[in-house]
């Protein structure tokens, strides 16, 4: 399993401590230092089943500076997964990576039923 986080970000610092309290083994990635592929997300994006804009980081300050929440309705999937993979800022974080499963994001509910 991946766990794709950010260190410096709370809910990610929430999430490792929660996978380790479990106990589910995982090999970290630095979402920002090794950004996400364009067909990592592509594949991610497919498998998972979830709306595109559940990857991107819609509260932080590269998406707004970008002012994103008015582009992206215009942009294509292709453009959207393209600009996701040039910024791990841009990247809804963490990001749980498994053979069965990509979650978005850390909700307690969600990972205790998926992992």
């Amino acid at each position: 399993m991946q766990f794709m986080y950010y260190p410096k970000c709370s809910i990610c610092q929430k999430a490792k401590k929660w996978l380790d309290a479990h106990k589910i083994e995982y090999t970290e990635r630095h979402i920002v230092e090794e950004n996400p592929t364009y067909e990592e997300l592509k594949a991610w994006y497919t498998q998972s089943g979830l709306p595109l804009k559940r990857f991107f980081n819609t509260s932080g300050n590269v998406y707004k500076d970008m002012h994103l929440k008015d582009k992206l309705p215009t942009m294509s999937e292709e453009e959207q997964l393209q600009l996701l993979a040039t910024n791990g800022m841009l990247v809804k974080r963490p990001i749980i990576v498994t053979d069965d499963c990509i979650l978005t994001g850390f909700k307690e509910t969600e990972w205790e039923e998926k992992l």
